[in-house]
């Protein structure tokens, strides 16, 4: 493993171990997994497979979609996680200590022990493997009939890749799954799939085009020096998002939500349920936003009907009518990228609670995350109340429950929280393998990039190559031009000299970012900004 990543996970007590009691429980589990349980559906006659990344070992999900007349029937099985980590055993508790499992360029720490997560837990090809299957019948324009909930048996057909499905889906003629027997299924998942989108449209569900970047390690023929990038360490890369993948995360987010429903539906006193809820942008969040893209419209002198958010536009309406292009046509608007990424600002952060609550982001009034039963400890803990309610499973002491409960939703946002911060402190390495060279270079680099928002403190800039956020700090820039005060101007959407009130440079621009130097001290790059090209702007 990488050792600054490795240092991250201890730094943030991060559990990489689990304890003798945890592990004889895998064992007793390794000698009967429970496969040939008597009160298990026999499913594995249809053709489940499962999509996700290349190199994903822990399989959650299977699907398998079949057409009747104009309708559909969807198949969603998911790893039987709470069969093989009974709340009352060593397992739960230390998937209580982690909350989830958790992912660093190259490697991850897993919830659950690997034996459990990548094999007998893992919906892995060509073996018999328990699961909970939602059966959602669907119809013709993909809104859900009815659903039903088993405990099954099932055996997956392959281990697909997203980008394998996708070059079935773009050029079938010359992929080798278009002669599979799960074919079809995987054409009618690119159907529901497009249908569930249209739906979400029409109930204005906001979809953001951002980019998706990833940060991996550099392969091991350049970190052992036979490659140019032999001291990089990290890699950064970029893709389109496919098709494919927006089709799989609406069929997760059908059953989520249907999972939600069923419980929240249930009159049951004895269900400890819990929620993924997502609130709506604060209004004043809204209305700053609002002021910003005024703002944006006066000094970028752009045309306010397309470029000001109204009042009582919905977000989604507002983001739709934004050119996807620069006045060249020849890529993506950077002012329409910065006012994307202030409107994911503008939403507020989503979390597991006990009480059901609307989740804005996938527009669900309720919403429950079971799509993650190897990952998420509040997954183990909605599956089982799952089968609490099909009476599948017997109840749990209510106080006992209700109080393991508010452990799961304290571990499930803990785990959330510590997954941003692996990140951030991620990010952080990659950014000084990235502009450590430039700092022995007379002439220093400049690295293009979009002023993607402004404070009082610091400029928010997202490189062109590669993709990542850099921060550049006023005082540094008023420094640079002789000791200056800067000033924030309409609303937020440019910087100008306090003297002269000449532009410094405004949300949206087209800018290069150069190394100053490293404050070692502060642990923080000084970092110099400049913009390209003639770019007007209109600081009246």
């Amino acid at each position: 493993m990488h050792e600054p990543l490795v240092q991250i996970a201890r730094d943030l007590e991060i559990r990489m171990e689990f304890g003798e009691a945890a592990r004889a429980e895998v064992r007793a589990f390794g000698a009967n997994s429970g496969i040939d349980a008597p009160g298990l559906e026999d499913l594995t006659a249809l053709p489940f497979v499962t999509i996700d990344g290349p190199t994903s070992k822990d399989l959650d999900q299977a699907i398998f979609v079949k057409r009747s007349g104009s309708s559909y029937g969807v198949w969603y099985a998911l790893a039987d996680a709470a069969h093989f980590v009974p709340t009352s055993g060593a397992l739960f508790e230390e998937s209580l200590l982690r909350g989830a499992s958790y992912y660093f360029p190259g490697f991850s720490v897993p919830m659950l022990p690997r034996e459990l997560s990548e094999g007998l837990i893992s919906l892995n090809p060509r073996v018999d493997r328990r699961a909970l299957v939602f059966v959602c019948h669907l119809d013709e324009r993909a809104a859900v009939e009815r659903t039903r909930v088993v405990r099954g048996r099932i055996r997956s057909r392959a281990k697909l890749t997203f980008g394998g499905v996708q070059e079935l889906y773009d050029d079938p003629k010359h992929s080798p799954l278009a002669a599979e027997p799960y074919a079809e299924s995987l054409e009618l998942l690119r159907e529901v799939g497009e249908k569930r989108l249209a739906l979400a449209e029409g109930a204005d569900v906001v979809r953001y085009r951002r980019r998706e970047i990833e940060v991996k390690l550099a392969s091991p023929e350049a970190s052992s020096g036979k490659g140019p990038a032999a001291e990089a360490g990290f890699v950064v890369l970029e893709a389109a998002r496919l098709g494919v993948e927006a089709y799989n995360e609406q069929i997760s987010v059908l059953v989520n939500r249907e999972g939600g429903r069923l419980l929240s539906e249930s009159r049951d006193p004895r269900l400890q349920p819990i929620y993924r809820v997502h609130p709506a942008p604060d209004p004043e969040k809204l209305e700053a936003l609002r002021a910003l893209t005024r703002g944006l419209a006066a000094v970028h002198r752009l045309e306010a009907p397309r470029f000001v958010l109204h009042e009582g536009e919905s977000l989604n309406a507002f983001l739709r009518r934004l050119p996807s292009r620069d006045a060249t046509g020849e890529g993506t608007s950077r002012i329409t990228r910065a006012i994307e990424r202030q409107a994911v600002l503008v939403n507020m952060r989503s979390g597991f609670s006990t009480e059901a609550a609307r989740h804005f982001g996938v527009g669900a009034e309720v919403y429950a995350r079971f799509s993650a039963p190897m990952r998420e400890v509040v997954g183990i803990f909605l599956h089982k109340e799952m089968l609490e309610l099909l009476r599948l499973e017997p109840h749990a002491e209510d106080a006992v429950d209700a109080a393991l409960r508010e452990r799961v939703v304290e571990a499930a946002n803990r785990g959330r929280e510590l997954q941003r911060r692996v990140n951030d402190q991620t990010n952080r390495l990659v950014l000084d393998q990235l502009l450590s060279p430039d700092l022995a270079q007379r002439e220093r680099p400049a690295r293009r990039g979009t002023v993607m928002g402004i404070t009082a403190s610091k400029l928010h800039v997202e490189l062109d190559t590669p993709g990542l956020d850099v921060k550049v700090y006023v005082r540094d820039l008023g420094k640079q031009l002789g000791g200056v005060w800067l000033d924030l101007v309409h609303d937020g959407a440019a910087l100008v000299r306090r003297d002269t009130k000449e532009p410094i440079c405004a949300v949206g621009d087209d800018v290069d970012v150069r190394v100053v130097s490293k404050d070692k001290g502060q642990d923080r790059w000084v970092l110099a900004v400049s913009r390209r090209g003639p770019q007007g702007l209109s600081i009246a």
